[in-house]
């Protein structure tokens, strides 16, 4: 029987040949002993992470050199599917040469790309990068272990998702690193969610502290306050400096306002921003162009300006023409 018989040749091809490969043979599996440690002169560290009522458990053997806090050597053991052998082969071997800090920085991203056949064309299909973000997680620890942080405060840590044993961090962590925009891929990365599904949302058949919609709404919101500042809303408008508030007058000016007036020949300049009455805030403008002087400028340029501001950043925004 082919290969494609048994999985189909469509998601055959969505792995990348160096997947294929450390499937069946990978580079760095295997124990590290406290033998080994002695023979390169290095203290051993080993690490476990991973879910095995899922499944999925990657324990990960270092040794270091405590001079310089440098990896010398990296082997791993798993018990998982052939993605996860491959995407912890590749983390191991990543992780040679590097100092612990430098380790700890390894992102699931980092290794994905390097199990790339091609730049733009992705190694694993979506639903197995959980398997890169196991990778991920067992660097963390190993480098707790190694820093002598006390991990038992680990299994106090926010938990999403119990059959998957995915904490609130990596959720957030997935959400960022990977720009993650729906609830499928979230799990599609993590696990969380893909089992009895009680901390996808509300409604259950086991109530959750957290929910995977929840958290991925917030997150989504934080992130696209930090990329658009100048499209924070309301209380939030209100908030910001003088200085952020004008930032974010100018954008929307410059991306709504100016085009529609120049259309007609006019134009509009922001001069000043002051406190108003009742938390309102005044933006004090001057009109260029066709717009001066002209008879719908006073009432009708007006309410568009007013209404545009306070539509994409504050309803307590007031207009005022000098």
């Amino acid at each position: 029987m082919a290969k494609t018989d048994l999985i189909g040749g469509e998601l055959w091809e969505q792995y990348s040949n160096k997947v294929a490969d450390r499937m069946n043979n990978p580079r760095n599996f295997g124990e590290l002993t406290e033998a080994n440690a002695q023979k390169l002169g290095g203290r051993l560290v080993i690490a476990n992470e991973g879910a095995e009522s899922c499944g999925d458990t990657v324990r990960l053997f270092w040794i270091v050199d405590e001079k310089t806090d440098t990896i010398k050597k990296a082997t791993f053991k798993s018990f998982g599917c052939g993605t996860a052998i491959a995407a912890t082969d590749m983390m191991a071997e990543m992780c040679v040469g590097k100092t612990v800090d430098e380790a700890a920085k390894i992102t699931n991203l980092d290794v994905e790309h390097a199990l790339r056949d091609e730049v733009d064309k992705a190694a694993v299909p979506p639903q197995k990068m959980h398997c890169s973000v196991m990778a991920y997680e067992v660097i963390k620890r190993a480098t707790s272990i190694y820093r002598n942080v006390d991990i038992s405060t680990l299994e106090e840590a926010d938990i999403v998702c119990e059959c998957a044993r995915v904490t609130l961090q990596i959720v957030e962590d997935v959400i960022r690193i990977n720009d993650l925009k729906t609830v499928e891929e979230v799990t599609d990365y993590t696990k969380a969610g893909a089992f009895c599904k009680s901390c996808v949302q509300p409604g259950g058949h086991e109530k959750r502290k957290y929910y995977l919609v929840d958290i991925l709404a917030r997150v989504r919101a934080e992130i696209e306050r930090e990329r658009h500042p100048e499209r924070a809303l309301s209380d939030d408008f209100a908030k910001l400096s003088v200085v952020k508030q004008i930032k974010a007058i100018e954008a929307v000016l410059d991306e709504h306002i100016r085009p529609a007036l120049a259309r007609d020949g006019g134009g509009i300049e922001l001069e000043d921003v002051q406190p108003g009455d009742n938390s309102n805030v005044n933006v004090h403008v001057r009109y260029q162009g066709s717009c001066k002087g002209c008879a719908g400028s006073a009432a009708g340029t007006l309410t568009f300006v007013e209404q545009t501001l306070r539509k994409n950043l504050s309803d307590k925004i007031r207009g005022v023409v000098v």
